[in-house]
């Protein structure tokens, strides 16, 4: 007879949320996404605050990973993105959002589409990643999710640029983003 093996109840469940595009609106600029330049710019997406309530009583850690390289290339400031993320963690139900500052030559475990940051948080907060999705308008996103072992949601704003290779899901919006993860119970 063979032994059943025994689930860890005890691993949690989470939503990994790109942060422009997904959480809040990105500045669109001749059909390419860019982050807003600071707080007067960000608008938080149609739906995001009730969608991230719906997934948060559902038991979803809801944990933003962001690629905010315009710090490193000097069009930003470090303290305008951590005042933009006190702003969004203030208006909204989230656990943890985790930036990844460096830009593409810097060739870090961070960066999306590499998965650092969603293998970051498995450890840090005790996840399973085969129970999570994560949710981006980018293929990057899509890349380190799947690159991760999570379910992905591509959210397609129309942008002009490369797309995703075969994302679990494609939908128009953060709403229909949101009913995918909760049909999935």
């Amino acid at each position: 007879m063979g032994v059943n093996p025994v689930s860890d109840n005890s691993k949690k469940r989470a939503v990994f949320l790109d942060r422009d595009g997904v959480i809040n609106n990105a500045v669109i600029r001749d059909g390419k996404p860019y982050p807003p330049s600071g707080l007067a710019e960000i608008r938080i997406n149609p739906g995001g605050e009730s969608g991230l309530n719906a997934l948060h009583k559902l038991g979803y850690m809801l944990i933003v990973v962001t690629n905010q390289p315009d710090v490193s290339r000097g069009r930003i400031t470090r303290e305008s993105v951590e005042a933009i993320h006190t702003f969004l963690q203030e208006k909204l139900p989230l656990d943890a959002i985790m930036v990844c500052y460096h830009d593409n030559h810097d060739q870090c475990d961070c960066r999306k589409p590499k998965p650092g940051h969603l293998l970051e948080a498995a450890r840090k907060f005790n996840i399973d990643l085969s129970q999570c999705f994560i949710v981006g308008d980018r293929w990057s996103d899509v890349e380190a999710g799947k690159r991760a072992g999570c379910k992905t949601i591509f959210i397609d704003n129309g942008y002009i640029e490369q797309q995703p290779d075969t994302p679990d899901f494609s939908v128009n919006s953060f709403d229909e983003a949101v009913e995918i993860i909760q049909n999935a119970g």
